[in-house]
């Protein structure tokens, strides 16, 4: 566990857990603050060059662009040059106070480096040793490089697209693989912790892009393909309808879902259209309707657009009908929910000034977690944390004469 001074300082239900954050770009940084922002102390090792995404748009300059603040506050910069013996001296040290160690380079270029599992293990038998990896490093897609695009390509998502839109593959405009994986692998290492807490031991983990997506992407559409012989096509019907979208009312668009029993007749009650529950078949159960959805929908869609969304709102909500206004993105930023429960603040970060910070969406009655930490500046932490683990001022002076911090 690390040190109770900096436990002391945090709250939350994994305070007093050490992770030392090796990944970069989107997937990693995401699992790493979703253990910080639940109180554990997250130590981010960057080259000497930093994260490639601190420069990514404005305030870029500075090494804290939207995307890079996006995805690693809670959390402490250690710059190491691990080109250099004592670079990985000094990861090799932190290790042994370490809980957890993620990394998302590929497993061999941990082994080059020297900091594979077995070597840690015998340093700190208790790690959690967590790869967020491209694919299995079982199958003939070990070596390949991964990235967001990639593996929505891989996992079959822009096919989706093209069927549900107008026949053109897409990706989905939101790195949904690496923060889906991200989200997946925070859980996985959550459960090693509690692994460890049983058994003591810690162990090696492997979390493959590839093949998190494919579950995530088939547990919708293999559909008929689930049975053998196949009894159906791919795809789920509501959600591959190309009228499953925003509907556009007199005065913008509306989110409503006319899904059980009781929603269809209270909205064709309201359009004057309930006969149909008798005399169109379509509309017998869930089953014939799930096989005529997309011509449902265009059905709801022509009714939607002879009222306003307020309208709309009125009527579907007193027919518990699911229903939502279309946020854009400055809307959202003004959702009176959110506002409600203060999830988005203006908060000070002490280099770039006021920024938009979202809430924890989590609600804790005994270990509430608390956003302690801003994000770090690259290596704003290096001589602290190196302090920490044992090292003296002379050794940090050494170390920087020699560039390796």
């Amino acid at each position: 566990m690390s040190q109770e001074t900096h436990a002391s300082r945090t709250t939350g239900p994994l305070a007093g857990v050490r992770v030392i954050d090796m990944t970069t770009v989107f997937m990693g940084p995401s699992a790493t603050q979703y253990l910080g922002d639940l109180g554990a102390d997250v130590i981010k090792v960057e080259a000497p060059n930093g994260d490639s995404t601190r420069r990514v748009g404005p305030q870029g300059d500075l090494g804290l662009g939207p995307l890079f603040l996006a995805l690693n506050r809670n959390k402490r910069s250690v710059v190491l040059d691990l080109k250099q013996e004592a670079g990985i001296a000094a990861v090799l040290k932190l290790v042994e106070t370490a809980d957890v160690l993620a990394y998302n380079v590929r497993p061999a270029g941990m082994r080059r480096l020297g900091l594979g599992y077995e070597r840690l293990a015998e340093i700190n038998k208790g790690l959690v040793y967590a790869g967020m990896v491209g694919f299995s490093q079982r199958g003939r897609y070990a070596k390949m490089a991964a990235f967001d695009d990639m593996i929505q390509a891989a996992s079959a998502l822009p096919t989706a697209m093209a069927q549900a839109t107008d026949g053109v593959p897409r990706y989905l405009p939101t790195t949904i693989a690496d923060r889906s994986v991200g989200i997946y692998a925070f859980g996985v290492i959550a459960a090693a912790l509690y692994s460890r807490s049983q058994t003591g031991l810690g162990q090696s983990l492997e979390i493959p892009m590839f093949e998190t997506m494919v579950p995530y992407v088939l547990g919708d559409h293999l559909y008929g393909h689930t049975f053998v012989p196949p009894q159906g096509g791919f795809g789920y019907p509501r959600v591959m309808s190309p009228n499953r979208r925003p509907y556009k009312t007199k005065d913008g668009y509306v989110c409503c879902l006319v899904y059980h029993d009781h929603h269809w007749k209270t909205f064709l009650t309201a359009v004057g259209q309930e006969h149909l529950l008798q005399t169109d078949p379509r509309f017998q159960n869930i089953r014939t309707r799930t096989e005529h959805i997309d011509a449902l929908y265009q059905i709801v869609s022509d009714e939607m657009e002879k009222k306003t969304t307020e309208e709309w709102r009125l009527i579907l909500q007193a027919g518990d009908i699911p229903v939502f206004p279309m946020h854009t993105f400055d809307s959202l930023l003004k959702d009176e929910h959110l506002a409600d429960i203060g999830f988005i603040k203006e908060v000070e970060h002490p280099t770039v000034g006021k920024i938009l910070d979202l809430g924890v969406p989590s609600e804790w009655s005994g270990t509430p977690p608390d956003n302690h930490r801003p994000v770090p500046r690259l290596g704003e932490h290096t001589e602290e944390i190196l302090r920490e683990v044992g090292y003296s001022d002379a050794d940090i002076e050494d170390m920087r004469s020699r560039a390796v911090i």
